[in-house]
């Protein structure tokens, strides 16, 4: 008698390949209208969608030096001075992705904030090329995005939240937002970076090195 180990699905999922197919995914015009970017590539039919039960959220405009920076917010309704939550986008601008996960972490219980901190550059969302991207998104300066966030905070603190308790998350380009804003603010508690290099060779002196908490 012979035995063979089951694999678990993690396992499964990393050694088989996944059957691909168009049905699964939304067409290109459901994927704009549902919000999301077509440069992050095809976009799930059945992604997650956080609904806004129990949550106010919405539209921010947040005062920065040179006018009003847009973003999306959502909080949980009845909590008292939350804890904030900054999210740092990718390079694709605001987009449905970075929006539900602004919801997911109101429902446990922050008080999320996504600044739209490119909108200098125009709606990234619309753009579908990620090489017209880049050099829009390379050509912010660190010293107007620290200044932004640091708006950010100011809006949300102004709103109620408690920024006693900041935190921030970033994914890919956002990730390196998160070491630059931990660089940068002493008011900062956490921060959560996704894939987002801590050094990169486009910043050759944007090296942050982490205060201790």
């Amino acid at each position: 008698m012979s035995a063979e180990p089951m694999q678990t699905s993690d396992v499964i999922g990393l050694t088989k390949v996944a059957p691909f197919s168009r049905r699964g995914f939304m067409t290109a015009t459901a994927a704009v209208t549902a919000g999301y970017t077509l440069a992050a590539g095809p976009v799930r039919a059945d992604v997650i969608k956080t609904d806004t039960d129990g949550l106010t959220a919405g539209e921010a405009k947040i005062k920065v030096a040179d006018g009003e920076m847009p973003g999306y917010f959502a909080r949980p309704n009845g909590v008292s001075n939350p804890p904030v939550m900054l999210v740092a986008m990718e390079i694709f601008g605001l987009h449905e992705y970075i929006r539900d996960v602004t919801r997911r972490l109101a429902k446990l219980g922050a008080f999320a904030v996504a600044p739209d901190y490119y909108f200098r550059k125009g709606d990234l969302t619309k753009i579908t090329d990620i090489p017209q991207l880049l050099p829009l998104v390379n050509s912010k300066p660190d010293a107007e995005l620290l200044s932004d966030l640091d708006s950010t905070v100011a809006w949300a603190k102004s709103q109620g939240g408690d920024t006693g308790r900041l935190g921030i998350i970033g994914f890919c380009r956002g990730g390196r937002t998160v070491w630059e804003y931990s660089a940068h603010s002493g008011a900062l508690k956490a921060g959560v970076a996704f894939y987002g290099p801590p050094l990169d060779p486009l910043w050759p002196k944007a090296r942050p090195s982490l205060p201790p908490r």
